[in-house]
C-alpha cells in the first residue's frame, strides 16, 4: 500500500463532516498532531443541522447502519461512540408502503422478518427471506475487507480469491435478477433494491454486489442517535476535540502552499497560514481540485447519482400509519429509474422516504409538535432541469408533493405545517455538490474500487483524499470507512487501538459489534 512518504507529525483535515472526523480521529490515535479546518461555524458537513421556529432539523442523512464503524473511529483514541451518542434500535427499521394499500414492516431481526413475510406474502416467499439473508450476509464476508475497506493502488488487488467467492456468489451479475431469484413478490424485490438508488444505478443495471447495501440496512440494523443524525458528528468532534485535535470553524481553505510536490501549508480565506506535514482534504471533489489547482484525468467524464427535493416539514399532527421512516412506494418502478437516470424527467409516479424522527426523539420538535422529513429522488443537474431552473419549479414540486402525499393517506398534511424548508438541487448546487447531487459520483462499474477517484494525488507525496467522492464511496458508513482510508494513508497503516472492548460490546448491541452475525469473515 502506498502511503505519504517523509514527515507527517502535524496533518491539516480540510472539512469537519463524517469523514474528515473520522480520519482525525484515526490520525489521533496514531499519534499525529491534527488541525480541522472548517468553512462552517460546527461540525456535520453533509450531516449538519438548522434550527427552525423550535424545530431541529438534519440536513442530510436520516438513516444510520452501522455504527461499529463510528464507535471504531472512537475507540481509536480510547473512547466510545456510546459515551457521546445515545442510540436507539429502529423495530421495525422501516414501514414499506405500496400502491396497492398493502404494507410491510421491515425488520433487520431474522426471525420477526420471516414471520412479516410468511404473513404479507405466503410461506414460499418467507423461505425465500430465508436464502436471500443468508446470501446477504455471505456477500458482505466477501466484499468488506478486501473490496470496500481498502485502500486500493492498483486494479491488479482485485485478483485475490475473495474476488472469486464474489463471482461465486453472484456479484457480477445484475441485481434485480438476482433479488429475483430469491423472491417472487414484485412488492418485496422493491424492499431489498432500492437501495442503487443510493449507489445512483437502476437495479436493472446495478450489479448484483450492490446488495450490500441492503445488508446494511436489512440485516446489520437501523439506528437513530438522540439529538438526530447531527449527534453523531457532534460526537465525534467533542471526541477528538478531547484527544487534542484543534479546530477551526468559520474557517475556509483557499489555496495550498506548495514546495516542489509537497503541500507545506494551508492559506486560509482570512490570509492566515497553517504550516503542515500532510493534508487530506475530505471537500466536495470539484473544491479539492480548486484547491489542488487541476483535476485528475480520466477517460470518461465522471458521471453523478441523482440529487433529491427534500421537503422539511414541522407539523402540529402526525398519521398513525408512518413509522420512523417510511417507504411509500409508487405503482412505477422502472419508468421511475429512466426517468431518474436517463431522461432527466421528474418522477411522474414517485417514490418516497418519509422520515419522522420525533418519534424516537420528541425533544426535536416544539412541545405536541412533530418533525417530518419527505426525500423524493430527483435527476441530477446534468441530466435533468438545470440548477437555475428549480427556482421556479421547487415550489411547483413542492406542492405536488404535498398533494401527493394526501392522496397517500396522509390528510391535511398542508394545512398541518407550522414551519417548512425546502432544498432542491438549486441549493446542492449552491453548497458545491457537482451536479446539484448530495450524493456525490455514482457507482457505476467504472467508478468503484480502484476505478473510483483515488484518495491518493497523483503528482503530490503529502495530499490524501477522503469523503464520498473517492473510495469507497458514498453513504454514512463507507464515508465513515473513508476517513480511517485516508488515515492509513497517513500513518502507513497504524490508526490506533482499533481492538478497544468498546462501549457497544458492553450494552450488548450485538447488531452492530464486530461479533455481529454477518460480520467480517475471519477467514
Amino acid at each position: 500500500m502506498r502511503t505519504v512518504p517523509g514527515p507527517t507529525d502535524h496533518v491539516v483535515v480540510v472539512g469537519a463532516g463524517l469523514s474528515g472526523l473520522a480520519c482525525a480521529l484515526h490520525l489521533l490515535g496514531a499519534g499525529r498532531r491534527v488541525t480541522v479546518v472548517e468553512r462552517d461555524d460546527g461540525p456535520g458537513g453533509r450531516a449538519g443541522r438548522v434550527r427552525l421556529g423550535g424545530y431541529e432539523i438534519d440536513t442530510g442523512p436520516t438513516v444510520l447502519t452501522m455504527p461499529h464503524l463510528a464507535d471504531e473511529a472512537f475507540a481509536a483514541v480510547g473512547d466510545s461512540l456510546d459515551r457521546h451518542v445515545e442510540l436507539a434500535a429502529l423495530h421495525p427499521a422501516y414501514r414499506a408502503c405500496f400502491a396497492d394499500g398493502s404494507s410491510l414492516d421491515v425488520h433487520t431481526d431474522g426471525e420477526a422478518m420471516e414471520a412479516e413475510v410468511r404473513r404479507f406474502a405466503g410461506p414460499a416467499e418467507a423461505v425465500g427471506y430465508r436464502e436471500l439473508r443468508d446470501w446477504l450476509q455471505r456477500l458482505y464476508r466477501a466484499q468488506m475487507r478486501r473490496f470496500i475497506d481498502t485502500n486500493f493502488d492498483s486494479p491488479f488487488q482485485l485478483l485475490h480469491p475473495d474476488l472469486v467467492r464474489l463471482a461465486a456468489l453472484g456479484g457480477f451479475g445484475r441485481l434485480d435478477r438476482r433479488i429475483s431469484s430469491f423472491l417472487g413478490d414484485a412488492r418485496l424485490r422493491r424492499v431489498f433494491s432500492f437501495q442503487a438508488l443510493y449507489a445512483g444505478v437502476a437495479p436493472a443495471r446495478a450489479l448484483a454486489a450492490y446488495a450490500v447495501i441492503a445488508y446494511m440496512d436489512t440485516v446489520a440494523g437501523v439506528w437513530f442517535p438522540k439529538g438526530g443524525m447531527h449527534a453523531l458528528p457532534r460526537g465525534m468532534a467533542r471526541a477528538a476535540g478531547q484527544a487534542g485535535a484543534v479546530f477551526r470553524w468559520s474557517a475556509e481553505a483557499t489555496a495550498l502552499e506548495l514546495s516542489g510536490d509537497r503541500v507545506r501549508a494551508v492559506r486560509l480565506a482570512s490570509g492566515e497560514i497553517i504550516r503542515c506535514d500532510a493534508v487530506v482534504l475530505t471537500c466536495e471533489l470539484p473544491a479539492a481540485h480548486r484547491l489542488l489547482g487541476r483535476a485528475p484525468k480520466r477517460p470518461v467524464r465522471l458521471r453523478h447519482s441523482p440529487s433529491s427535493v427534500v421537503l422539511h416539514a414541522g407539523t402540529d399532527r402526525t398519521w398513525p400509519g408512518l413509522a420512523h421512516h417510511t417507504l411509500s412506494f409508487g405503482a412505477a418502478w422502472e419508468r421511475t429509474f429512466d426517468e431518474l437516470t436517463r431522461t432527466g424527467e421528474l418522477m411522474s409516479d414517485p417514490s418516497l422516504l418519509i422520515t419522522r424522527p420525533t418519534t424516537h426523539d420528541p425533544g426535536l420538535a416544539p412541545p405536541g409538535r412533530h418533525l417530518h422529513y419527505v426525500l423524493a429522488p430527483c435527476p441530477n443537474t446534468d441530466v435533468g432541469p438545470s440548477g437555475a431552473e428549480w427556482r421556479d419549479l421547487g415550489p411547483r414540486y413542492r406542492d405536488s408533493l404535498v398533494t401527493e402525499l394526501e392522496r397517500r393517506g396522509l390528510d391535511g398534511f398542508a394545512d398541518s405545517i407550522q414551519e417548512e424548508l425546502l432544498v432542491t438541487p438549486l441549493d446542492w448546487t449552491a453548497q458545491g455538490h457537482a451536479a446539484g447531487s448530495p450524493f456525490s459520483v455514482s457507482h457505476t462499474f467504472a467508478q468503484t474500487g480502484p476505478f473510483r477517484p483515488r484518495n491518493l494525488v497523483r503528482g503530490l507525496e503529502n495530499v490524501v483524499l477522503a469523503g464520498c467522492g473517492t473510495t469507497p464511496g458514498v453513504g454514512v458508513p463507507t464515508v465513515l470507512i473513508s476517513g480511517k482510508l485516508a488515515a492509513t494513508r497517513v500513518t502507513g497503516g497504524h490508526t490506533g487501538r482499533r481492538h478497544v472492548h468498546t462501549g457497544l460490546a458492553r450494552r450488548g448491541t450485538a447488531a452492530v459489534a464486530p461479533t455481529a452475525e454477518g460480520a467480517h469473515d475471519p477467514s
